[in-house]
């Protein structure tokens, strides 16, 4: 009896303060915002690319494919190793590959050189991001959506601020200036970040008293993860969701180009900027709000009725900006409203994730999943030969919006009584 009362007493005694949780949590955070122009920032640099060299613009967005692909497809290796030794050198190593990727593409003269610079960019943004919110989902499993979010959010909205100076320096320097300046600047604080991270301990963190959110109390391995059938279903949903973000993310100023909207000026809220700068701003804060805000959500009404809705937002709004978007304020506004109701993927996903597998291998297995962006990714070209081979993007906004509605009707129809039943399966087993 004694050692059991001294075995709780020093498992309370571990408890840290919610302001040490919360402060690691910003430093994932801004980890994240340092990252988040990597990804966000390239389809500032496409159209000058394309002019300097001549190249067709499919091509060129292979390197955005390719960046997707090894920011995600490698992270469950990452997350291996942040949950077996933690997460500082992880951090350590992706601030300075996505420093070395950008100085690449500064100096690039061929695809191929772009394509490398695009890779080694992708290994380091991922090894920060699958960090970052691997770290949210065990330091809050009382808050987990939000938590996530808030980490997401950083990536969603982090290059909003930088969306006016990229562009700006691109038209005064030179865009592989930009590329070289930018690079480093963001892979330095990086490194610095990386210092101040930490994981927590057993007994650190709260236990969860959360009747609206199920969870598992079993850890699994992702060995046995990838064998869960509900797994599969997850990832189908994450592609078939991430597949339209990615294509409008990649491809926001060649589509406002083609409907010969992009420098038309707009102005919102006395606000004046042409129509793809203010939608691009706009796009990075509510891409980036949705994240902590669908996240909180989610921890009150559960994950699965939470996807219904956004969703569904999200079929909707892509639907509506294939009808009204050639109209420059409906541009601006209907981009922003995909974007909301598509950047909760990145806490919805994760979070639903670890409640299901266990937060022991959270980095792992929430990384595993991550993946499913990376194959989302490979359907970006395909959106520019479907584009290139019927002269509109009719075809590519229809399937996407469709999409998002059968991954609406997906997670309220069978993803919620399915993960329902594989948990209460788990805890009668445990």
């Amino acid at each position: 009896m004694t050692d059991t009362v001294h075995g709780a007493a020093s498992v309370e005694a571990a408890r840290v303060s919610d302001a040490y949780r919360w402060t690691q949590l910003a430093i994932g955070v801004l980890a994240m915002v340092m990252i988040a122009n990597y990804q966000y920032g390239w389809t500032f640099f496409v159209p000058d690319i394309q002019q300097k060299f001549g190249w067709d613009r499919a091509s060129i967005q292979w390197a955005f494919t390719l960046f997707v692909l090894f920011e995600t497809w490698l992270v469950p290796v990452e997350g291996w190793f942040v949950d077996k030794y933690g997460p500082r050198l992880v951090v350590l190593i992706g601030g300075i590959l996505c420093a070395i990727g950008w100085a690449i593409n500064a100096h690039a003269t061929t695809l191929n050189g772009y394509y490398l610079g695009m890779i080694i960019a992708g290994i380091g943004a991922g090894g920060v991001y699958g960090t970052c919110v691997g770290n949210a989902l065990k330091w809050f499993p009382d808050k987990r959506g939000l938590a996530a979010g808030i980490t997401a959010a950083g990536f969603g909205a982090g290059s909003a601020l930088t969306v006016a100076p990229i562009q700006a320096m691109i038209k005064d320097s030179g865009f592989q200036t930009t590329f070289l300046y930018f690079g480093l600047g963001q892979g330095l604080i990086i490194v610095i970040l990386a210092f101040l991270m930490f994981s927590p301990k057993a007994g650190q963190v709260p236990t969860v008293q959360n009747t609206n959110v199920i969870q598992t109390r079993r850890n699994y391995q992702p060995t046995e993860v990838i064998r869960q059938p509900i797994f599969w279903l997850m990832y189908f949903m994450f592609v078939i969701v991430g597949a339209g973000g990615l294509m409008v993310t990649a491809n926001l100023k060649p589509i406002a180009v083609d409907w010969k909207v992009d420098s038309v000026p707009v102005t919102l809220m006395a606000v004046t900027m042409t129509a793809v700068t203010f939608a691009a701003t706009i796009d990075r804060v509510l891409n980036g709000l949705t994240r902590p805000f669908f996240g909180w959500i989610s921890d009150m009404i559960g994950r699965e009725n939470t996807m219904f809705i956004a969703f569904g937002m999200e079929g909707i709004g892509i639907w509506g900006l294939y009808m009204l978007g050639h109209d420059p304020v409906w541009f601006v506004l209907l981009s922003g409203f995909v974007f909301f109701a598509w950047g909760e993927i990145y806490s919805l996903f994760p979070s639903t994730c670890t409640d299901t597998f266990g937060s022991k291998f959270a980095a792992t297995n929430a990384g595993l999943l991550y993946t499913a962006k990376g194959t989302a990714a490979l359907l970006v070209p395909v959106a520019n030969y479907m584009q290139q081979s019927s002269g509109t993007w009719d075809t590519v906004f229809i399937v996407a919006a469709g999409a998002n509605i059968l991954a609406s009707l997906l997670a309220i129809a069978v993803l919620k009584p399915w993960r329902k039943n594989v948990i209460a399966k788990s805890q009668a087993s445990a």
